[in-house]
């Protein structure tokens, strides 16, 4: 008998957010509300509660997959009898523009780094891998700014290889937000972590026929989910909160719209996201989801009450 798609069995178990909170057991807060103030990003409500319910038990489940990788790494090592070598625990985080990847994975940093065992962590963003403007411009990308294809794939590829190969110290562009833009000559020094968290849009993406893929590197993966209209509306938010702020620096690429008026600088941040970021996320990251190892549901004020976690 054939299944229809109503029927077929979820590889993921929902949780809701009491039952996820209730799995912190007696995991310590080693956070204060000033240094989640440091971590918060940008109209991004999370508080102390939020951390307390959803990212310590978080972390509690990734700090049990770090152990647990470790062990079997020294098992793997026994049946070759060789050495283990140390290579990092690497997390994904994904999801759209707006939906606060960036505050959760500063927020996984922080918490990760502070167990017992204190192991060194690093933060990688995959904007760090965009063409420079000028080579998205000579090939008409432009305005397809995080879309796949405006990454430098191959060098986020042999990024990742060199830490799962234990390369003790690489390097990567740094990409400027003010700017717009890779930054000539900077780099962000990578020196091999206990746990690399990769952040960014596109993380979870398939790879071309024949070819890796990011996501084959990872040892667990997040994805930041909400729904569209919600994510909208922060990403509107977000456009005039920076436009009093970001924008209003001189050197910004986008200092222009700190001095339009509210109604054109209301009419840009609609048209980005209907003719940019919400194609990319409709096409390109929202497919993505179903290949996450824990997925995050957000509500319309930011708070997460719905957990999917696949089953092993």
């Amino acid at each position: 008998m054939t299944l229809g798609w109503d029927t077929v069995p979820s590889p993921y178990m929902e949780l809701s957010r009491a039952d996820w909170s209730a799995l912190r057991a007696d995991a310590p807060l080693p956070l204060t509300a000033e240094e989640l103030d440091a971590l918060r990003g940008l109209r991004d409500p999370i508080d102390i509660t939020e951390v307390q319910e959803v990212y310590l038990p978080l972390s509690r489940l990734l700090h049990l997959y770090f152990m647990a990788e470790g062990r079997l790494r020294a098992t793997l090592a026994d049946f070759l009898g060789a050495t283990a070598e140390r290579t990092p625990f690497v997390i994904g985080v994904a999801g759209s523009v707006a939906v606060g990847k960036s505050t959760v994975s500063r927020l996984l940093r922080t918490l990760l780094a502070r167990w017992p065992e204190h192991p060194h962590v690093e933060l990688v963003t995959t904007d760090s891998f965009l063409y420079p403007n000028q080579v998205l411009a000579e090939r008409g990308l432009m305005d397809r700014k995080g879309f796949p294809e405006s990454y430098d794939r191959r060098a986020l590829l042999e990024f990742v290889t060199a830490m799962k190969a234990g390369v003790p110290e690489t390097t990567v562009p740094v990409y400027s937000h003010l700017h717009y833009d890779i930054l000539p000559g900077a780099e962000q020094t990578v020196r091999l972590p206990d746990i690399l968290i990769l952040e960014g849009l596109n993380v979870l993406q398939p790879p071309p026929s024949g070819s890796p893929a990011v996501s084959d590197f990872f040892d667990f993966s997040i994805y930041l989910d909400a729904r569209v209209e919600h994510i909208r509306e922060w990403f509107v938010e977000r456009l005039f909160a920076l436009r009093r702020t970001v924008f209003a620096d001189e050197r910004s690429y986008f200092h222009r719209y700190s001095e339009v008026d509210q109604d054109e600088t209301a009419a840009f941040a609609h048209r980005v996201w209907r003719e940019i970021n919400e194609v990319n996320l409709v096409s390109n990251i929202l497919p993505t989801r179903a290949r996450a190892t824990l997925v995050l549901h957000k509500d319309r004020d930011h708070s997460v009450q719905r957990i999917s976690l696949r089953r092993i």
